[in-house]
């Protein structure tokens, strides 16, 4: 009898030894499949049971949450969305999440590791620590002059602080509501087919993933590797340019808009938009050199997040020298987002060193304690001091004698270069009127803000869009807003418009 008891005990406990590691098997190892299964509802019903954590702008919540009441409890909500959907993103209970939903998260869902003192006892337990906030760099009062400058055009703008590379600005239109979006019914389904089927693409963020061709806002960057190059030595000195310029190696002629571009010097032809002068600039300065200037200045390069995914701006380097020419003054296969040539500008107004972009000031618990704090960072620098210098004089120019006048702003130092990319078979495609800038307050030392702004009008006659005409007052606005934010720290100093 005892020989069958013992027999009966060894099997028992081999049964539960097995049965331990079955459960060790599926609770441990194969966890992450049962997670991962779409039939399993937990996941979502622990995310969505608490109060999601609020992005801020300024000193206020543009997100909340709303209690349901219904399995998955608590559902995204907006203030102002249609402002602020290409910086916030949306958080969907059917669709996931985007922009700075998607990229933060961690802090806004609660899961963030930083934001609990025992993150083990979280993951056994399946607690959920309150989510955190995320505080972003948007000035307020120049994202609503942004956005109420577009109105209802396709275009965007990218504000930056030069000094800092803070985002002050992150605007694209058309714009949506991402509340549509935050629940799980039909309506949120029918909403979802709705905003992807519009032509106009309301949820593409154009300031950061869209790529157009910059036309004649480029010629900064020309302008940088021709005086870093030794090509141009004086600002003031001609240029030996014909007008028309036959492109090398071809029979193709460029010519100009404006009057007086023959053998112009380069102050000249920066004022007034020669697209023969930097079409043979560029050729001059060589591939080689055009290609490292680009690269500095950030375009082909991959990597940059703030701290979601920008879309590369791209310059060709493999070009024979009349596609140089081309590329030079912005067409071709050049490519940029507004945010890379806020970033453009953004060098100028530096000194020449760009600043990494970021949208995140910090990140906190949900009773305000800072769990990451973000800094400036120098990304690279795109030219000499001096050579920043002289296109900070030659930009200046832009505004105060050439096709910028629109950008001016009493009070202000104001740079600018207008820019209209006419592109497709015989300027068949989308015109598109850009305008970059800068501006420094009379009675300040550093300039606030760094705008680019890009608008399209697939029904413009070619005559009636330019970066002067369309893009620079937007691109005014955009200042004069930073400029007033600027200037609550220095009381009685800068008031806007009509103060001398």
């Amino acid at each position: 009898m005892a020989k069958y008891i013992r027999r009966a005990a060894f099997l028992s406990a081999f049964l539960f030894l097995a049965l331990l590691v079955n459960a060790a098997r599926v609770q441990v190892f194969q966890a992450g499949t049962y997670d991962d299964n779409p039939a399993n509802r937990r996941t979502a019903i622990a995310r969505w049971s608490k109060p999601r954590g609020d992005i801020v702008v300024g000193d206020r919540a543009v997100t909340g949450s709303r209690d349901t009441g219904e399995q998955l409890r608590h559902e995204r909500t907006y203030r102002d969305g249609p402002l602020y959907a290409h910086v916030t993103g949306f958080a969907s209970q059917l669709y996931g999440s985007s922009l700075l939903e998607d990229a933060e998260d961690g802090v806004l869902a609660g899961t963030d590791p930083m934001l609990s003192l025992l993150p083990v006892w979280n993951d056994v337990t399946r607690s959920r620590t309150p989510g955190g906030r995320v505080v972003t760099t948007i000035d307020p009062a120049a994202q609503r002059a942004a956005f109420d400058g577009l109105k209802n055009r396709r275009g965007a703008v990218a504000a930056l602080e030069p000094a800092t590379g803070r985002v002050l600005a992150l605007v694209s239109t058309p714009s949506y509501d991402p509340g549509e979006l935050s629940g799980n019914g039909p309506a949120v389904a029918q909403a979802w087919a709705r905003l992807n089927g519009d032509p106009a693409k309301p949820m593409l963020n154009r300031a950061i993933r869209q790529t157009y061709p910059p036309g004649s806002t480029f010629k900064v960057v020309t302008a940088a590797a021709a005086l870093d190059s030794g090509v141009i030595t004086d600002l003031d000195a001609p240029t030996g340019s014909p007008d028309p310029f036959t492109l090398p190696g071809t029979r193709t002629s460029l010519s100009n808009e404006a009057e007086g571009c023959e053998d112009a010097s380069l102050r000249r032809a920066f004022e007034w938009s020669c697209n023969t002068v930097f079409a043979k600039l560029g050729a001059d300065v060589g591939l080689s050199r055009m290609t490292t200037t680009a690269r500095n200045f950030g375009f082909n390069d991959r990597r940059l997040r703030i701290p979601f995914a920008v879309a590369p701006s791209s310059f060709d380097t493999t070009m024979d020298s009349a596609q140089l020419a081309l590329s030079s003054i912005g067409q071709y296969n050049t490519r940029a987002t507004p945010l890379q040539m806020a970033m453009v500008t953004a060098a100028v107004a530096n000194g020449g060193s760009v600043m990494a972009p970021h949208l995140v000031e910090r990140t906190t618990t949900s009773i305000g304690a800072t769990l990451k704090a973000r800094g400036p960072q120098t990304r690279r620098l795109a030219m000499n001091p001096a050579t920043a210098a002289e296109l900070r004089e030659l930009m200046t120019g832009v505004v105060k004698e050439g096709t910028g006048a629109n950008a001016a702003i009493p009070g202000a130092t104001v740079g600018g270069k207008t820019g209209t990319a006419q592109h497709g078979i015989g300027n068949s495609g989308t015109p598109y009127a850009w305008f970059i800038s800068w501006a420094r307050a009379d009675d300040a030392i550093d300039p606030a803000v760094a705008v680019a702004v890009v608008v399209e009008d697939a029904n413009a006659d070619r005559s009636d869009i330019s970066g002067g005409g369309d893009a620079a007052p937007i691109a005014r606005a955009v200042m004069e807003a930073v400029l007033k934010t600027a200037a609550t720290e220095r009381p009685g100093k800068w008031a806007g418009r009509g103060h001398r």
